[in-house]
């Protein structure tokens, strides 16, 4: 397993999160966000929440302020949809994802897996790679009752603070969520320990890397 390195010290990196949830991105790639800031790389943050109604907007925007403080660069899009309706919502949601495709240039796009078992999960992703065909998109995994989680082909190991500070956070911001089984430190835990034991490390984030470009 050869290691590559996204972040370094002193170095630009523009990041677009796609997100269809308030809490997914957080949830997905909250701890590799935070090793990046944590690295010294320069970021730029497009943090880009599609549903985020009523007090989840709150917690998005409040959440969002807490992962990414120290971030060089930050902006919050909330689009506005409703939960669990975005593939009703399809031209809306793809000309708002086109909207950012109109004006940004992103290193990395971050957004959900295809055969995520969430219906808005999905819409995003193949949005986003409709959008961003020439760009490296990294796909994060949400664990929840479907089960639906698969076997990623790119990891990120997690310094344990750093997965602390994530689980942290999770909690803080995201009481909306609290009355579901699945959503507690124990989860998040547990994920990050199997994903850790996959590319030998004690806690790690998995992505799913569907394509990329190796140059000189």
């Amino acid at each position: 397993m050869h290691p590559l390195a996204l972040a370094r010290p002193g170095k630009g990196l523009r990041i677009l999160c796609l997100g269809a949830h308030s809490d997914d991105m957080e949830i997905g790639a909250g701890g590799t966000i935070l090793n990046w800031i944590a690295a010294g790389a320069v970021l730029e943050v497009h943090w880009c929440v599609a549903s985020a109604a009523g007090p989840r907007e709150s917690e998005a925007r409040a959440s969002a302020a807490d992962f990414l403080k120290g971030v060089a660069t930050v902006e919050v899009h909330i689009g506005g949809f409703r939960d669990g309706y975005l593939p009703a919502e399809r031209a809306a949601v793809k000309d708002w994802v086109e909207g950012f495709k109109r004006r940004l240039d992103p290193d990395v796009v971050l957004t959900h897996r295809r055969d995520d078992a969430h219906q808005d999960h999905r819409l995003l992703c193949e949005l986003a790679w409709n959008a961003f065909r020439d760009h490296l998109v990294l796909e994060v995994e949400i664990p929840k009752w479907d089960g639906d989680l698969g076997q990623p082909n790119l990891y990120v190991p997690l310094p344990d603070e750093i997965l602390l500070r994530k689980v942290e956070l999770l909690q803080r911001h995201f009481g909306t969520q609290r009355s579901k089984a699945w959503f507690d430190a124990e989860t998040f835990m547990a994920l990050a320990r199997l994903r850790g034991v996959e590319c030998r490390a004690r806690y790690a984030e998995g992505f799913f890397a569907r394509k990329l470009l190796l140059t000189d």
